[in-house]
């Protein structure tokens, strides 16, 4: 079975036809998480495991996983916990492409889906990353960011005119499977400076070769640096000058 098969079958279990059928009120809030989860183990007997006095999404064979849709923060003492005894394995979702679906709170009627214009990618992970900064280089930690194309469906009561600005994401449908980034080993972060970027290079510089803002593109750079995959050779005004590292 392939990747994307499994993937469907984990589509299946959680959303169900007759659950689609009956409309998206009666779908998890965190729908997600839990196809993910059931996508990397679908033996429900190895989910929700206890250890540590924390509760582990997966447990197999010696190592868990852990499925985090954001506020990376929050993992800090279940990683300080589970670190020293077994690998880990976080796996983050990132909308790669994704179409709005409005939701009308009185009605319950949600509107036509429109293509968002923003596009995921891997990148926009290093924001949590920086949140759990220092388990990066630990040797049991790995991450895998896992593109998906989703539907995202928002309740209308924001505090805009049209009450879209403000307002509630109500739940995230995976559509589709895209890819699956690893990182297993610090070695992997170089796969994150870009190819032809040159010898020394600012972060304008990798902003443009990696085609993300510049503020995102400070934070990647601060975690290649601290994992010790590019370092700081120079400044000129306020710009570092980088180069990446043979690790």
């Amino acid at each position: 079975m392939t990747n994307q098969e499994k993937f469907e079958e984990a589509r299946k279990k959680i959303i169900g036809a007759d659950r689609k059928r009956m409309g998206i009120g009666t779908l998890s809030e965190k729908t997600v998480h839990a196809v993910l989860k059931n996508y990397y183990e679908p033996d429900e007997d190895k989910q929700e495991i206890p250890i540590e006095n924390f509760v582990a999404d997966i447990y197999n064979n010696g190592q868990i996983i852990e499925i985090q849709t954001g506020q990376f923060s929050r993992m800090r003492e279940k990683l300080k916990t589970f670190l020293p005894l077994y690998p880990v394995t976080i796996v983050y979702p990132i909308p790669r492409e994704k179409w709005l679906i409005w939701i009308d709170e009185e009605s319950g009627e949600a509107s036509p889906k429109r293509k968002s214009p923003a596009k995921g990618n891997p990148y926009v992970a290093f924001t949590e990353l920086y949140r759990v900064k220092m388990f990066l280089k630990d040797p049991n930690l790995r991450l895998k960011l896992v593109l998906l194309d989703m539907e995202e469906y928002r309740l209308l009561n924001g505090w805009s005119r049209d009450k879209k600005k403000g307002s509630t994401r109500f739940d995230r449908i995976p559509v589709h499977l895209v890819e699956e980034v690893d990182i297993t080993c610090v070695q992997d972060y170089l796969q994150f400076v870009p190819y032809a970027i040159g010898d020394h290079f600012t972060s304008k510089d990798f902003a443009k070769a990696a085609h993300i803002p510049v503020h995102l593109a400070q934070t990647v750079l601060n975690i290649l640096n601290y994992v010790g995959v590019i370092q700081k050779v120079g400044k000129r005004g306020n710009l570092f000058f980088y180069q990446a590292l043979e690790v």
